[in-house]
């Protein structure tokens, strides 16, 4: 019956009558000879020639007027080198910018930026933002817009020079650091700006407010006057050190090494990329945030390395869309379960990864990547392989099938059976109609492992309509309770989902809305090896409201209902249990704030109060920002989760408190400092880092990492990082 109803999803929305968007905005990028200096002037007069981009349409507060502060883009192209210059009016010189470090937030400065959708598939795009201090980041966009990754890295300059009340930027971009198809005359882009001087982001084509601004749907097209040459990306060797020095306090194990390994990458054709790793150094130079986990299920976190960030999504978004059962999560690799069960670090000795456009219609990846043997924590050596291949269909969507293999070749004694191989395979179809309007996805997954071939089924059909007024979304999940995933992420098993929202969205032409909105959500779980009982629901109703200072204000009431199939203790607190088979029904309410990120002085506040399972919640989160631009960010972040439950069960007082500190002395020497406290976690870290770019994306790193515990306090773990990494192009 499942099956049969995905089929009729699927192919009803394939044959939905997709249109291609009307482009009504062109630029023409001219082939020039002259050198052009990279200082932000726009003094060469060969940029008096140049085709010009104006006329920015709104995109918030409204999306239904002319900037009010208009913005110019200009490119021209050489042999080797993409030029793009920009002049931003504005009403002073007072720009906010908030740091000098590359990768800045994009709410939380003045920039404008770029995206150039060089295949013209509309579904992936190369990302480039400059402030009005010539500070830079730069992207991978995915999904048409939806996935957005700022930890990719390339080489590129970019210069600004401030006026009083204007700024202008220049930009060259090596054509050695994109892809494209070879003879090219047209690409697929747009630029855009963030204003916060006036709290306006406008956009060269216009884009509705009810889509995001990253969204690739709305694009228009850059010409250019000559056919451009291959995509001739250097091979680049990106070597490492790394001196470290640690001591576990509780084992009072102390350690010393010197590791040293690297990373290559080379060009594959047009569009293909080839990276290797050897003995590749993942160490902690960025710390992952801590958070406090009231659920009873694993929570997924981004992946910052950057030998898994090229093309992340033809691996990473295979599966479930609201992260219920993907199939690959990059994360799993290089950590293992001791025999304790304590997640540790695990060795990887080499790695190879492919990926990238084989054509336009064409993308492939594969991943290889052979983990070491601990035979101490008894983890045995693992091969980590996966294959995808997707096909771009209609105007935006595509099809993908993959193959996930995880497996030991080795004999080893304390490894049982069912732990020799994981295998999944499965196809996705991604729905995205030419407009933005219709999205979805709908996919089959199965696993494969020793002794179990039967069932093994992870399988989604979601589809969302967003127009200006009304967003509606159905989603159906079914996952196998034998589905397994080694190398993906899968916290729970055994479900079958439904889930609906509605929203209603507000466009006020007076006041100080710019846009608010009401949606109702309704999911519920069942269980397929109980008969399809019902183990979940969640009904929520929720207020939000858009103000023009950007702003942000939402209220939610809420409905849920949990049966526990597992004795669970809520206040993690190692009481007692609250016992499995018994269902709870309880009521929430929750309330948010967020300031204005353009201000000296930010800050949000956010309240829970109600039921919990069968006692209370009360729940507090602040958080407190000042900045003095552009050379530091202060901030303290406290999280309190109150629990009440009846005896015998615990009570529970959570509290998390994160302090942060950045300091950017100059645009190549940054200095920041973090300190969580969590007493559900027992733990007090300290994480402080100095980096010094010495030289394009190349980079020495000083770390300082200590650990407290909270409850007998007392010293955990404590680690001094000395690395260097050298990025060389050949």
């Amino acid at each position: 019956m499942l099956a049969k109803y995905l089929n009729f999803v699927v192919f009803s929305l394939l044959a939905f009558p997709l249109f291609s968007q009307e482009t009504s905005k062109k630029l023409t990028a001219r082939f020039i000879t002259d050198d052009i200096k990279i200082d932000g002037e726009l003094d060469e007069p060969v940029w008096e020639t140049a085709d010009r981009a104006n006329e920015f349409w709104q995109f918030f507060p409204s999306d239904s007027v002319l900037a009010q502060y208009p913005t110019e883009t200009r490119i021209l192209y050489s042999e080797t080198t993409l030029y793009v210059a920009f002049r931003a009016e504005a009403p002073n010189d007072k720009y906010v910018v908030a740091t000098l470090k590359r990768d800045f937030g994009g709410t939380t400065n003045d920039n404008v930026s770029l995206l150039f959708d060089t295949f013209n598939d509309g579904t992936n795009a190369f990302f480039f933002g400059i402030t009005p201090y010539g500070v830079q980041r730069e992207g991978l966009v995915a999904d048409g817009g939806a996935d957005f990754n700022n930890t990719w890295d390339i080489k590129w300059q970019a210069e600004a020079k401030r006026y009083d009340n204007y700024y202008t930027v220049e930009v060259a971009i090596p054509f050695t650091s994109l892809k494209f198809k070879e003879g090219a005359t047209k690409w697929r882009f747009r630029a855009y700006r963030w204003n916060l001087q006036t709290n306006e982001q406008t956009t060269w084509v216009r884009v509705p407010q009810n889509q995001q601004l990253s969204n690739l749907a709305f694009m228009g097209e850059l010409h250019f006057e000559k056919p451009l040459g291959k995509s001739r990306t250097p091979f680049a060797v990106i070597p490492y050190i790394n001196g470290l020095t640690q001591k576990d306090f509780t084992t009072d194990e102390t350690d010393n090494q010197f590791k040293f390994g690297g990373d290559a990458k080379i060009a594959i054709g047009n569009g293909m990329n080839l990276d290797l790793t050897v003995n590749p150094d993942f160490s902690n130079v960025e710390v992952d945030d801590i958070f406090t986990n009231l659920t009873r299920f694993e929570l997924r976190l981004p992946e910052k390395r950057q030998f898994f960030i090229d093309n992340s999504d033809l691996f990473e978004n295979f599966g479930n869309s609201f992260n219920e059962a993907r199939p690959f999560f990059s994360r799993r690799i290089g950590l293992a379960r001791d025999t304790a069960g304590n997640l540790i670090q695990n060795q990887i000795l080499a790695g190879a990864r492919l990926s990238g456009k084989v054509n336009e219609n064409w993308r492939l990846g594969a991943l290889n990547i052979q983990t070491a043997e601990d035979a101490n924590n008894e983890i045995p050596s693992y091969n980590n392989m996966m294959l995808a291949l997707q096909r771009k269909v209609a105007a935006r969507s595509n099809v993908g099938v993959f193959w996930v293999n995880r497996e030991t070749f080795g004999d080893y004694e304390f490894l049982e059976d069912r732990n020799k191989y994981n295998r999944v395979i499965g196809a996705d179809y991604n729905l995205a109609s030419a407009d933005g309007i219709w999205t979805g996805k709908f996919y089959a997954h199965k696993s494969l492992q020793p002794g179990d071939s039967k069932g093994n089924l992870s399988t989604q059909a979601t589809a969302t309509y967003n127009t200006r007024t009304w967003t509606f979304t159905q989603d159906w999940v079914y996952i196998n309770e034998d589905f397994r995933a080694d190398l993906g992420f899968v916290p729970r098993r055994d479900i079958l989902k439904l889930g609906n929202a509605a929203t209603r969205k507000f466009y006020p032409t007076k006041g100080a809305l710019s846009n608010h909105n009401v949606r109702f959500l309704s999911i519920l779980f069942w269980k397929p090896t109980q008969d399809l009982m019902k183990t979940d629901h969640i009904y929520n109703l929720r207020w939000t409201a858009n103000f023009k200072s950007q702003a942000v204000f939402t209220t939610t009431v809420s409905n849920n209902h949990i049966f526990l199939n597992f004795p669970f203790d809520p206040s993690r607190s190692g009481g007692e249990p609250l016992p499995a088979n018994e269902g709870y029904t309880f009521n929430q309410f929750n309330a948010s704030f967020t300031s204005n990120n353009t201000s000296l002085l930010t800050y949000s506040l956010e309240a829970t109060a109600g039921e919990f399972f069968n006692g209370n919640q009360y729940s507090f989160a602040a958080t407190a920002g000042f900045r003095v631009q552009p050379w530091a960010q202060m901030s303290l972040a406290l999280n309190y989760d109150g629990i009440r439950l009846p005896a015998p069960y615990s009570d529970a007082d959570l509290w998390l408190l994160t302090p942060r500190l950045d300091i950017t002395f100059s645009r190549s020497l940054f200095w920041s400092t973090i300190v969580q406290y969590s007493n559900q976690r027992d733990n007090l870290g300290i994480n402080s880092r100095l980096q010094w770019r010495f030289a394009q994306l190349s980079d020495l790193y000083l770390v300082y990492n200590d650990n407290y515990y909270t409850r007998d306090f007392g010293p955990r773990f404590r680690s001094v990082n000395l690395k260097v990494t050298y990025w060389l192009n050949i």
